[in-house]
Formats: C-alpha cells, sequence, structure tokens
C-alpha cells in the first residue's frame, strides 16, 4: 500500500474510527492505487530507484479518497431552507479520480526524444554541389 488510513485522516482534517467507514476508506485507498498501477505500471520501480518519492504518491492517494469521503455521493448543489451548498462540476464528481495535476505528478518524466531541442544549437552549414560555398 502507498498510503493509508492515517494518510486520508491527517488529510481530511478528522478521525477515520467508525467501522464500516474504516472498511469503506481501505476500499478507496485499494482502487484508486489500482487505477494509478493501470496507468503506470512501473510504479514500484519508480519507487525503488528513488526517481518518485513515496510521500508524493501518498499524498496523491490520499487526496482523492478525500475527495470521495467528503462527497460520495456526487452532489453539486445541496438546500435547506435558506441554506445552500454548491460544488464545482470537478467537485461533485463523486467518484474516486486524479486530478491532471496529480497524474503529472506521478508521470515519469519525459526524456529526450526526436523532437527535442538543445539550447544554443547552431546547425552545421551545408554546402550543395554546384553551389558557392
Amino acid at each position: 500500500m502507498y498510503a493509508n488510513l492515517t494518510d486520508v485522516a491527517d488529510r481530511l482534517g478528522r478521525p477515520i474510527s467508525d467501522a464500516l467507514e474504516v472498511t469503506q476508506v481501505n476500499a478507496w485507498i485499494a482502487d484508486v492505487e489500482a487505477i494509478i498501477l493501470a496507468r503506470i505500471p512501473s510504479l514500484d520501480v519508480r519507487l525503488s530507484t528513488g526517481a518518485l518519492s513515496p510521500d508524493v504518491v501518498s499524498m496523491v492517494v490520499a487526496n482523492a479518497v478525500v475527495r470521495k469521503v467528503k462527497n460520495p455521493d456526487g452532489k453539486q448543489n445541496e438546500r435547506i431552507d435558506d441554506y445552500s451548498y454548491g460544488l464545482t462540476e470537478s467537485a461533485s464528481r463523486g467518484e474516486l479520480f486524479l486530478t491532471a495535476e496529480e497524474w503529472a505528478l506521478l508521470a515519469p518524466a519525459a526524456g529526450a526524444g526526436g523532437f527535442s531541442t538543445r539550447p544554443g544549437f547552431v546547425p552545421d552549414r551545408c554546402v550543395w554541389p554546384g553551389t558557392l560555398s
């Protein structure tokens, strides 16, 4: 496991002690980790080589679970008499998901490829046959 119940509770700002909630949060942690491993199967290698910090993975997993704990049903608006509460579309999804920023934290850094550039690069001068040099 990359995150645990304490990681989620710390970010949530309250203890998670009810037996049913403990079971549910642990299941959501496992689900988020499965989502991450489906997209980044080399996660364990990246962690063992130091290319990725375990603290970053723990934070990403816990934050995804906190979103689900705060809004498990995906409500976007709630109104009771004069009280009204609304969430943005992304916050009200009601599903386990990682933001683009979280995926970027986990994603392997792109290496130099066929379309990379080199700062200060000056191409060689080409002289074609039959042209003046």
